[in-house]
């Protein structure tokens, strides 16, 4: 976890009882989910598997280990985690190059969170060296905190992750909206007792009590995150 969280920054405005926002990444905010599989599908072909587009909404916003895992036990390709893992964020990396395509309303957003000082984490299931290089093209300074899923023991869909981010803004996790693009996703966010906004990117996200579903960020703004949290308190 990387956290640059300046005194100013642990407080929102008078008034709102929203505390943080916090952001899933691939699918969330950049436009990734596809890139995921087509290096997914890229390295299996080197390793003489064909991938089955069905196994795709298995793998979606999943923990490398469990995609990678799974894609492993699937083909009964000849390699192990260990190995397949750095394949997969190498031939990530040379995909998404210098200039990684955000979603629509993402540049909006996080600049409106920055102007009214809501603390804001990044909470990530992909690893440390992808978030970096990421973060070169979304921007660094719009985040508090980041967390990788690398750096959490239990990551996504546990609620670890949240529970981290949460308490590095010094929030309480009912008090913070979550954005996220995948089941697994949203399973830990709701886990960690945050309110969540699903904004499906690949598969489906299926509806349930408490859980609000748009088709997408430009459908969301700060009124929009702060009357999730006044209207469950």
């Amino acid at each position: 976890m990387t956290s640059t969280v300046p005194a100013s920054m642990t407080r929102t405005a008078e008034g709102s009882a929203l505390q943080a926002v916090l952001l899933d990444m691939d699918g969330t905010l950049v436009d990734t989910e596809g890139f995921w599989w087509d290096t997914e599908v890229a390295v299996f072909k080197d390793l003489g598997h064909p991938l089955d587009d069905a196994w795709r909404d298995v793998v979606v916003g999943g923990p490398m280990t469990r995609s990678a895992g799974y894609l492993i036990e699937a083909t009964g390709a000849d390699i192990t985690l260990a190995e397949l893992t750095v394949l997969l964020n190498d031939r990530f990396e040379e995909r998404i190059g210098t200039d990684v395509p955000l979603m629509p309303g993402a540049a909006r957003l996080l600049a409106e969170l920055a102007r009214h000082g809501v603390p804001t984490a990044l909470v990530s299931a992909s690893h440390r060296r992808i978030i970096d290089r990421v973060l070169e093209s979304v921007g660094r300074h719009h985040f508090s905190l980041t967390v990788a899923g690398d750096e959490v023991l239990n990551t996504k869909p546990h609620p670890d992750p949240y529970l981290l981010a949460a308490r590095g803004l010094s929030a309480a996790p009912s008090r913070c909206a979550v954005i996220e693009d995948t089941a697994t996703g949203v399973a830990s966010a709701e886990a960690a007792g945050c309110r969540v906004v699903a904004v499906p990117s690949v598969a489906p996200i299926a509806a349930a009590a408490g859980r609000v579903i748009v088709e997408s960020l430009e459908q969301v703004d700060l009124v929009f995150l702060r009357g999730l949290i006044t209207h469950q308190h």
